[in-house]
């Protein structure tokens, strides 16, 4: 069964912020071992979430 959209329902949800990995590495001051991990799993470009959940940082002490 299909149904009709109308612009105002598409336009309400709004879009997803898509990053380039190696954008979000430099912002999140990533090491390049992990900018790897992320580019090999995703590829060079994904959304915000799922770099987020996916990305791992080393704790930094003082």
């Amino acid at each position: 069964m299909t149904s009709h959209l109308s612009t105002a329902e598409i336009e309400d949800k709004g879009l997803k912020k898509v990053w380039s990995v190696a954008d979000f590495a430099r912002r999140y001051r990533l090491d390049t071992e992990e900018e790897a991990r992320l580019l090999k799993l995703l590829g060079p470009f994904a959304s915000q979430q799922e770099l987020l959940m996916n990305a791992s940082r080393a704790p930094r002490f003082r």
